[in-house]
């Protein structure tokens, strides 16, 4: 069963070129998609999917604003269709017929059966192989590696180099092993391009014609900031651990408990007076429109009263009446 090569990162491709030639299918058909990344699921068209190659297209069109990009290793041709709905003018390949065949209609045409070390008809603005190389014996993978930068002067890579448990992993090789390759091929790596939602390895090659000095240089200045970066973590990790030891050393986290649960008290008793009081407002709004009620009942009989002819001097004839009788 295929395994998960990184926690949170997709493996996208299948292959450019299956173990054995011309068994393709054999080695990357709907079983292999179906066990794809065992507790992960099956790597098929879902939420989970559709939602990490979406962040992936933001990225490289936030990044590296590519007008044209070939997805070499496309499986189902998510990162193609993500890519397309931004705007770009991408297209993939896989050697997979199956994976082929479940790409959405809407950039079926973008897919095409083929293998990476198969020539490419024309140029990329960018060219993204995400999880192929790995598949394939060195000697292919050179050769793909070689016909990939024939067709681009930038090539974002990510190969995943520590995943020896799955079977179709031939040619698995540590990051530098590929820089170096890269660089026999005139590319460089682009150390502070950040393509981390790739993956944890994914990096961004480009074509450069430069001297030995300027590299070194480039590659110096993106060395000292994160060697900076390290050492100020380092120092905060241990500040706060000692502050840590010093707080407990002193019995400061007993009072510090002691005081939270003092404050949960009061918070506890200020919320129960805050009922109260809403229990008291609302029975005072009720009277209040009681109140108003019956206010509004009388202002509107004593008008129609008002409007009645004689009625004053009946009221009047009922006192005399009535104090007639007092008398």
């Amino acid at each position: 069963m295929v395994r998960v090569h990184c926690a949170g990162m997709s493996e996208q491709a299948t292959s450019t070129s299956p173990l054995r030639q011309g068994d393709a299918e054999a080695e990357y058909g709907a079983s292999y998609f179906a066990n794809y990344w065992g507790d992960a699921g099956p790597y098929e068209r879902n939420e989970r999917w559709l939602a990490f190659f979406a962040g992936v297209a933001d990225g490289i069109v936030r990044d590296l604003q590519p007008a044209s990009v070939l997805d070499a290793g496309c499986a189902m041709g998510f990162l193609v269709e993500a890519l397309a709905q931004r705007g770009v003018d991408a297209q993939g390949v896989d050697v997979s017929e199956y994976a082929i065949s479940q790409v959405d209609k809407a950039v079926a045409e973008r897919c095409r059966v083929g293998s990476v070390t198969d020539p490419l008809e024309r140029r990329y603005d960018l060219i993204a192989c995400i999880e192929v190389l790995e598949h394939l014996p060195p000697a292919e993978a050179d050769a793909a590696l070689a016909n990939l930068c024939g067709a681009t002067d930038r090539l974002l890579l990510s190969s995943t180099p520590a995943d020896f448990g799955e079977p179709t992993h031939v040619g698995v090789r540590a990051p530098e092993d590929w820089a170096e390759k890269l660089a026999q091929l005139g590319f460089l790596r682009e150390p502070e391009v950040d393509l981390s939602y790739v993956s944890p390895w994914a990096a961004l090659y480009v074509r450069r014609e430069e001297t030995l000095g300027e590299t070194v240089r480039r590659y110096d200045r993106s060395w000292y900031r994160l060697r900076q970066e390290t050492i100020e973590l380092r120092h905060s990790i241990l500040s706060s651990q000692s502050r840590i030891a010093e707080l407990e050393a002193g019995g400061e986290r007993s009072k510090l408990q002691a005081e939270l649960e003092l404050r949960n008290r009061e918070l506890l008793e200020l919320r129960d007076l805050l009922i109260g009081k809403n229990a008291e407002l609302g029975h005072a709004m009720g009277r209040l429109v009681a109140l108003e009620d019956r206010s509004q009942r009388i202002a509107g009989a004593q008008q129609r009263l008002s409007k009645v002819p004689g009625l004053g001097r009946l009221f009047g004839l009922l006192i005399g009446l009535l104090r007639g009788r007092q008398g």
